[in-house]
């Protein structure tokens, strides 16, 4: 039954096409309304200087040579939609959902951002810079994204280990953001994704708003993503207790982490059981543990993520979530095919969303690879039991990724919980 569907998500997903140097794919199931977003190499991996992409981002939708900040806000409130950016390390994302036929306003209000931002500086010091601050202070105050980009900072140091936010000590200036723009909106860095929409109109959409357009055709450069993993301690009060137990890799993502993931979740299928989970069970009440799987173009980060109220039972619970990782390596019959199975349902399931189809997308509309579901659920079919012990004893073989905020007297250090 999922191949099927599989196949027919296959079918309905248009084939990428590459219109001078714009990638271009969109899918149209029928839906009432229409996403477009226009995803950009502009991530946190590729600026030039720190807090510069995250600047960036929130310049998205301000001033341009067609209309004020406030004209984009008025006209997009009349026609219904919503407008929206997101930063990820690798890709700056602005996003446009709209009732179907409003297609051509909403393309030409995002290209124009690319091709025509004013990057005003009364917009740069009362618009931007307090958000930027605003989310970067937010960031830093929940242990869980705290300890997220630390962990990145570890495992690759620079590229992927650049921060998403901006730190208070970034100074960024208004002459910083022009320069990155000017290289990041080019051509062969930028890609649209639809869906709710017919390839062959977005592909036209999206040459009538770039033709002319001063796009150059600079390519986004950062060097080969390495990892190297280490440990950190940052003393916090007011959030859970919070520890990462991260491996990180270089190269294309392993789909035997995927399986991994859906091995070590303690998500039961069965709403208020406990689940089949070799962490579920074990762990003191009041932690939990949560598999953290980000891949990237060349490299994936894959941990566990354990919180709790009190350090002591964090320290526990981290002893379990390490133990279990370490004896997935002999995973076989039912229990790898269980695995398997409930990774399936989570790549399948991912693309019911808008969120997952970008996701799922971005790096392989770029790198030109195969973009259906069924290549991806094929994938995962493929890797047998020697496989995947093979892939989960190389990665546990690496130095750890370890981070550790809260009351760093009563949490544990990595070697006390089996790293």
């Amino acid at each position: 039954m999922l191949a099927r569907r599989a196949s027919a998500f296959a079918r309905s997903f248009a084939t990428v096409v590459d219109n001078a140097g714009v990638k271009v794919a969109a899918i149209d199931n029928g839906q009432p309304t229409t996403a477009v977003t226009f995803l950009v190499k502009a991530g946190s991996r590729y600026e030039p200087k720190p807090g510069v992409a995250h600047t960036l981002k929130n310049f998205a939708f301000k001033s341009t040579a067609k209309r004020s900040a406030l004209g984009t806000v008025r006209e997009s409130e009349l026609y219904g939609g919503i407008l929206s950016a997101s930063l990820s390390r690798e890709y700056l994302a602005l996003t446009s959902e709209f009732l179907r036929g409003d297609e051509s306003f909403f393309v030409d209000v995002m290209s124009s951002f690319l091709t025509s931002g004013k990057f005003q500086r009364h917009e740069f010091q009362e618009y931007v810079l307090p958000v930027v601050e605003a989310e970067s202070t937010a960031a830093s105050q929940n242990p869980a994204t705290h300890a997220l980009e630390l962990a990145h900072s570890l495992a690759f140091r620079s590229g992927l280990g650049s921060s998403l936010f901006a730190s208070p000590h970034s100074h960024v200036s208004l002459d910083d953001v022009k320069e990155f723009a000017a290289r990041a909106f080019s051509k062969g860095n930028i890609a649209v994704l639809g869906t709710g929409i017919d390839s062959a109109a977005l592909t036209q959409l999206v040459e009538k708003a770039l033709a002319g357009a001063s796009v150059g055709n600079v390519a986004a450069e950062s060097k080969p993503s390495t990892y190297f993993g280490g440990e950190t301690r940052v003393e916090s009060h007011g959030g859970p207790e919070t520890v990462f137990i991260g491996f990180g890799a270089a190269g294309p993502a392993d789909p035997a982490l995927a399986i991994l993931s859906a091995h070590l979740s303690p998500q039961p299928s069965v709403k208020w059981s406990q689940g089949l989970s070799p962490i579920s069970a074990a762990i003191p009440q009041g932690t939990s543990v949560q598999p953290v799987l980000i891949p990237y173009s060349d490299a994936t980060l894959f941990g566990l993520l354990v919180q709790g109220s009190s350090a002591e039972g964090v320290k526990e619970a981290a002893k379990v979530a390490t133990k279990a990782l370490k004896e997935s390596t002999g995973l076989k019959g039912d229990a790898l095919k269980t695995a398997v199975a409930k990774a399936k349902f989570a790549a399948a399931s991912s693309l019911d969303g808008r969120d997952g189809i970008l996701g799922a997308l971005s790096t392989k509309v770029f790198a030109n690879s195969d973009a259906s579901i069924e290549a991806t659920l094929a994938s995962i079919d493929k890797v047998d039991a020697a496989a995947f012990s093979k892939s989960v004893a190389a990665i546990t073989k690496a130095k750890p990724t370890f981070v550790a905020i809260g009351s760093v007297q009563g949490l544990p250090f990595a070697d006390e919980v089996g790293l």
